[in-house]
């Protein structure tokens, strides 16, 4: 028997067990009910041998040292800095919206000053910012909403923005210079590799049993190591025995062309029409050399795996309940986006899961096995 079980070989799942055998000697037994590791940043050549997202773009971003540390590890780096257009009016413009985005909307040359006053003249004063439209309107108008936020959000979460929590859209900048990155964090690299091979690296400690297939809560209690993560859904660890949170889920189309490039940039965004959301060209994000291009169309869809948690106050009211059964737990820790239905960046997850560890490590009376 294993001295712990980390169910999911995602991020939160790779960084417990490999922290827990390589910081406290004790054996691992990891288990996932997909076929593959890496959880949703899983990739893989095609038929083709375009290196492709399974699961949608992961584009890895922090202003963490530590946590960029810990992962260089297990991965050499390539620079990448993200960049997106959007399909606005006809036109492909940079989002977040800048400088640019307003002179080629607009068909003006305002310098930044003049662009920063163009925003403040459409902004809209909210007196108490709650929602998704709150946060937009307030800062650049009514118009720029309708045109990049409202029917991408829609889209994206099937529901109005005036429905969704502030921190849907409060993750998206407006900028009034010409700064087109998506990202403006002091480490934007990609694993050289892939992601798949980074965490091959995470679990290759001896003292850690991969098994995929697996579904953990189906296992008899008895077959089960006493010592759990769980990075799961929590609704699902306890039956939802109070009801499921809601999640939004998303349905990938990946269509391989006989062409080197097709788009200007990583990703193009649709507000305005289709019924897909954006459409990512992976290429742009691994630098792979290859005659060959693959293209991920991103499908919003209420049914299909957990991706992402919904923002609303009720929803939140529904997990505290479960995060409330989680903290009696003695021998169960609970990780990771589904385990604590947040909506994390991909670093987040890490420095949750490194936080965790530090915690479990000073609590649970180490078996003395081998450890470090």
């Amino acid at each position: 028997m294993h001295d712990w079980i980390v169910v999911g070989a995602g991020f939160a799942g790779a960084v417990m067990a490999e922290r827990i055998a390589s910081q406290r000697g004790e054996t691992v037994l990891v288990v996932d009910k997909r076929d593959h590791i890496a959880g949703n940043a899983h990739d893989r050549r095609n038929a083709d041998g375009v290196l492709f997202h399974q699961y949608g773009p992961h584009i890895f971003h922090t202003n963490s040292s530590m946590i960029s540390d810990y992962l260089s590890q297990f991965t050499e780096w390539r620079p990448y800095e993200h960049r997106v257009l959007a399909s606005v009016d006809g036109q492909l413009v940079p989002i977040p919206i800048n400088r640019t985005t307003i002179n080629k909307l607009y068909g003006l040359d305002l310098d930044e000053a003049g662009v920063e006053a163009f925003l403040a003249a459409r902004a809209e004063p909210v007196e108490t910012i709650r929602t998704s439209e709150d946060v937009v309107v307030g800062k650049v108008g009514r118009e720029l909403y309708e045109k990049f936020f409202r029917g991408y959000t829609q889209k994206q979460w099937g529901l109005d923005p005036s429905e969704l929590d502030r921190s849907v859209t409060a993750r998206v900048p407006t900028r009034t210079n010409d700064d087109d990155r998506y990202f403006t964090d002091s480490f934007q690299q990609m694993p050289r590799d892939g992601y798949t091979a980074m965490f091959e690296r995470m679990l290759a400690n001896p003292l850690i049993t991969v098994q995929l297939g697996v579904d953990a809560l189906a296992m008899p209690a008895a077959d089960r190591p006493r010592r759990m993560v769980f990075t799961g859904p929590i609704d699902a660890y306890y039956g939802h025995v109070y009801g499921a949170l809601p999640y939004r889920s998303l349905q990938f189309h990946h269509v391989t062309l006989d062409e080197a490039w097709t788009q200007q940039v990583g990703t193009i965004n649709f507000p305005q029409d289709q019924d897909y959301t954006r459409v990512t060209e992976v290429k742009h994000l691994t630098g792979q050399n290859h005659p060959c291009t693959t293209l991920t169309y991103e499908y919003p869809s209420a049914e299909g795996d957990p991706y992402y948690p919904i923002p609303r106050p009720e929803n939140e009211a529904l997990f505290k309940r479960y995060e409330a059964l989680a903290r009696a737990e003695e021998n169960t820790w609970f990780v990771g986006r589904l385990a604590t239905y947040r909506y994390y960046n991909m670093d987040q997850v890490v420095g949750q899961a490194l936080a965790t560890f530090q915690r479990l490590d000073a609590a649970v009376p180490r078996t003395g096995r081998q450890a470090a």
